[in-house]
């Protein structure tokens, strides 16, 4: 068991982190919380035009805020942005205040599930396979990394995906009220 006041999920876009996330959360009785739309409230701007006035830098450290005031309280499931690892303070964070799941998909699944999806910005390329494996190359090693658990997502929908990371977490997380 490796106990934690909250569970945090990380993972590459389209990996599952909302839906499934919003299910395990009902599971074990968690604040279910996602951090772009978290971010998207307190800006009052959406993800795209926060991207366009300041900048992927200046979503970032919104991105640090958020997960700053989240981690800092007990009892919430958080699934993070896509890219949050690729700060070092937010991944130390994200360990100590968290069980951290990487809910891992290929690119190719990702094509389908993301479809021509149009409220990612990184992903408003004409090449979005090149992106998502530049993005890939970059980031599952910080997923892996920080991971206590990694949960692979490919070709399995949300309802048998949150029934595999259910019965994993109960056999490997332990909730506190409180860091440890």
């Amino acid at each position: 068991m490796n106990p934690a006041p909250n569970l945090v999920l990380v993972g590459p876009t389209g990996a599952g982190k909302t839906s499934i996330g919003k299910r395990v959360a009902e599971r074990f009785g968690l604040e279910f919380i996602d951090v772009d739309h978290f971010i998207v409230e307190r800006a009052g701007a959406s993800i795209p035009a926060l991207f366009e006035h300041i900048g992927e830098a200046g979503f970032r450290q919104h991105e640090t805020a958020a997960l700053n005031e989240l981690l800092a309280q007990s009892g919430k499931l958080i699934s993070t942005g896509a890219g949050a690892v690729l700060d070092a303070g937010n991944r130390q964070r994200m360990r100590q205040a968290g069980f951290v799941v990487y809910l891992r998909v290929s690119v190719e699944a990702q094509l389908k599930r993301l479809g021509r999806c149009t409220n990612r910005p990184l992903l408003q390329q004409p090449d979005r396979e090149r992106v998502l494996r530049e993005m890939a190359l970059v980031r599952e090693p910080l997923y892996t990394e920080i991971a206590d658990l990694t949960v692979d997502t490919d070709g399995l929908p949300p309802p048998e995906a949150t029934a595999r990371l259910t019965h994993l977490l109960a056999q490997r997380w332990q909730r506190t009220e409180s860091f440890a």
